[in-house]
Order: structure tokens, then C-alpha cells, then sequence
């Protein structure tokens, strides 16, 4: 099969095996290429592995320290016929890498959100690592099963309060255009406080603490972007901010109720990125490529692999790592500083249909578009004819 890829709106409906397996090399060379993480972890487990910044925190903590990751992620296999997702082909990929390595792994295909994928996680757990000492919660879903009422809560991107009109821009149509977004109700509020709030993060350390599968001493995180002025409206001042607010409420508590394994729980603050999550909220296209040009113009510029060897390096494995005021950890801070946020913002003041390709970085944007899913890459022959049938 010869494999190009299929846009459709917002994301990519195919994969390139290939080109997957080149991302994921390129992530393993970054890390090689650093220090060891001193005092690292030994035992992992990553929830959401299997792309972005979920994918970045397996690589790291794999290649950087040398541990033995246990991932769960949710893939479609493929077929003959049909690519896999991209999160497949990376997942295979860093197994080979990893085998190649002599380093130990393992992957669960399945909801994560479900009792019995926690389970299944724990029982290998249990016979393969003894305890973990590290739990990265790295999911990013637009849906999610209750486990115990068994109803299907979706989660919406709107403002809260009143609605909200700004600049976007639309990948499809090449067009930079005003977008209105109309206020969450008090439903669309709840409901996607349950999918992307701290309530399964709380149930997954909850189950690994009763298993009695959590080192003394462990930590655990949880992914958010918080952002500035730009963003504030669709993030801060909106539904997903309210669920990000539950995830500080969740590390808290997470924190007082397993003081007996002096359990420490952050919410890891990062970067705005191209990710499949990322690319479907209004407005984010749009700052995303501003905020490139102007962090590439600065030699600012990270992408998932630095952000997360950072984090793992300036925050969870420092000693006395700086936290916000509410407990935070941020590897922010190049793109939301006062200086940085003031030339994204000029910029925003201009921007239009006619300079959006001169005042923006959006070739930069569309490369790491094409790349979350193989595509992209200037050392893979897209002309080749390859089998999308790979195993993990």
C-alpha cells in the first residue's frame, strides 16, 4: 500500500507505520543525547502513552532512566486494507526500540477509563514490576464511560458565562475568520468536568494503592495547559478549565488521603503544541502558529520530547522543584512570559486573511501536523509500497 495522508478537517484519518517509527527514533535520539535522569524512576506507568506528550513521558522515562514502563493506550489495529492509528504504529515502535534496548515493557490496548483495564494493568504489575514508583495520567478523550453508572459523558470546548468571539484560523479552507462560541450550560459544564476533570485519576491511584502496587514515595502527575490572555477564554475562562481546576482539586487530595506512601501529586503545566488534541479547539491553531514564530525567532522553541525531559529533569526528579501557588509544576514559562506573550499578542492584533502566512509560523504548524501521524518527514519514502499491517 502506498500511504499518503487523509485530511479530514481537524485530524488525520490515517498513519504512516514508517514515518511513526521515525518520530518515535527522533524522540529516543533527543533523550540519548542528555544526561541521565539522576534518581529517575524505575517502575512506570503511562496512562495515554501512546502519542503526544503521553508518548514523550514513556520515551523519557524509558531511555532516560532506564525503567521499565507498563502503557495504556486506546488504538484501532490495522488491517490489509486500513492504516492503524498513529498511536499504534508509535506504540510498536517503541517497543522495537525498547527490545532493541534490552529495556522492559508492556502495553494494554483498551478504555482506560474502565475498571477492567485498571485491573488487567495491575495484575501485570503485580507478576512483572512489583511497585510502581511513578504514575504519568496522560489521557485526552472527548468521551467517557462511568464505570459505575455505565453513562457516556461528552465533553465540550465553550465559554462559560457569555459567549465569546475571536480570531481563528480555519486549516482547511486556509482562512483566518471570527469565530462565535455560545456559553456552556451548568450540563456541558459537569459533563466535561467528568471526562477531562481528576475524577479517573483519582479512581486509577485509588486502585493501584489498594493493590497495594504503589512504591513509598511515588509520584504521580497529571498534564494541563493553562496558557494566558489569548487562550484564557477558551481554556481558563471555559468548560475545560473547569475540568483542569478538578485536576488541582484531585492532586490535593490525593496527596492527604495517601500520606501513608508520602505520595506526592502535581499537575504538570505545558506548552501550547501541535497535538491531536490541540488542533481541535478554536482559536488554538491560530495562537499555535504565532507562538511558534515568535519562540523559534527567541530559540525558545520545544516540542513534546523537550518539554517532557524538562519536566522530568527541572521538575518531578529536582530537588525542591518551584511550584505555583497553587502546587503546580510549570515548564511553561518561555512561551507565557510577560515579554513573549506581548509579541504573540502584537501580532494577533494584526493578523488577517492577507499576512496570515508572513506574520505566522503555520509551515511549522502543518509540519508537526503531518508528523503526530507519519507524515512529514524528509528521510521516509512516501512513494514506497509498504504493509500497514505491524505488530506490536
Amino acid at each position: 500500500m502506498i500511504i499518503k495522508p487523509k485530511i479530514r478537517g481537524f485530524i488525520c484519518t490515517n498513519a504512516h507505520p514508517v514515518g511513526c517509527a521515525e518520530n518515535v527514533k527522533r524522540q529516543i535520539d533527543f533523550v540519548r543525547s542528555k544526561p541521565a535522569i539522576s534518581d529517575g524512576p524505575k517502575n512506570v506507568l503511562v496512562i495515554g502513552c501512546s502519542t503526544g506528550y503521553g508518548l514523550a513521558s514513556r520515551v523519557t522515562a524509558a531511555f532516560g532512566s532506564e525503567a521499565h514502563t507498563l502503557g495504556v493506550c486506546f488504538e484501532k489495529e490495522p488491517t490489509e486494507k486500513k492504516t492503524a492509528t498513529a498511536g499504534w504504529y508509535n506504540t510498536a515502535a517503541f517497543h522495537q526500540q525498547a527490545d532493541k534496548a534490552g529495556l522492559a515493557f508492556h502495553s494494554i490496548n483498551g478504555d482506560a477509563f474502565s475498571d477492567e483495564i485498571k485491573q488487567e494493568s495491575i495484575d501485570y504489575i503485580k507478576q512483572n514490576m512489583g511497585k510502581i514508583d511513578l504514575v504519568v495520567y496522560s489521557l485526552a478523550s472527548p468521551k467517557r464511560k462511568d464505570p459505575e453508572s455505565g453513562e457516556v459523558y461528552s465533553s465540550v470546548l465553550k465559554p462559560i458565562g457569555k459567549q465569546y468571539t475571536t480570531k481563528t484560523y480555519n486549516t482547511d479552507k486556509d482562512q483566518v475568520h471570527e469565530i462565535t462560541l455560545d456559553p456552556a450550560t451548568d450540563d456541558d459544564i459537569a459533563n466535561t468536568v467528568k471526562v477531562m476533570g481528576g475524577e479517573d485519576w483519582e479512581r486509577w491511584i485509588k486502585a493501584l494503592h489498594e493493590a497495594g502496587v504503589l512504591a513509598n514515595n511515588c509520584q504521580t502527575t497529571a498534564y494541563t495547559y493553562i496558557g494566558k490572555k489569548l487562550t484564557l477564554p477558551i481554556y481558563g475562562h471555559a468548560t475545560i478549565g473547569r475540568a483542569k481546576e478538578d485536576l488541582d482539586r484531585a492532586a490535593s487530595g490525593l496527596v492527604s488521603s495517601h500520606d501513608d506512601l508520602n505520595l506526592k501529586a502535581y499537575v504538570s503545566s505545558l506548552k501550547a503544541l501541535v497535538t491531536q488534541a490541540s488542533s481541535a479547539i478554536p482559536v488554538m491553531p491560530l495562537y499555535i502558529s504565532l507562538i511558534y514564530k515568535v519562540m523559534k525567532e527567541e530559540g525558545t522553541h520545544e516540542g513534546c520530547i523537550e518539554q517532557i525531559y524538562r519536566l522530568f529533569t527541572e521538575g518531578l526528579y529536582a530537588n525542591n522543584p518551584e511550584l505555583d501557588e497553587a502546587g503546580r509544576l510549570h515548564m511553561d514559562g518561555y512561551e507565557t512570559n510577560d515579554k513573549t506573550q506581548a509579541k504573540v499578542e502584537a501580532l494577533w492584533e494584526q493578523v488577517n486573511q492577507d499576512n496570515f502566512h508572513q506574520l505566522s509560523d503555520y509551515e511549522g504548524y502543518h509540519q508537526d501536523f503531518l508528523q503526530l501521524f507519519g507524515f512529514g518527514f524528509d528521510n521516509v519514502d512516501y512513494d514506497a509500497d509498504i504493509d500497514p499491517k505491524v505488530n506490536w
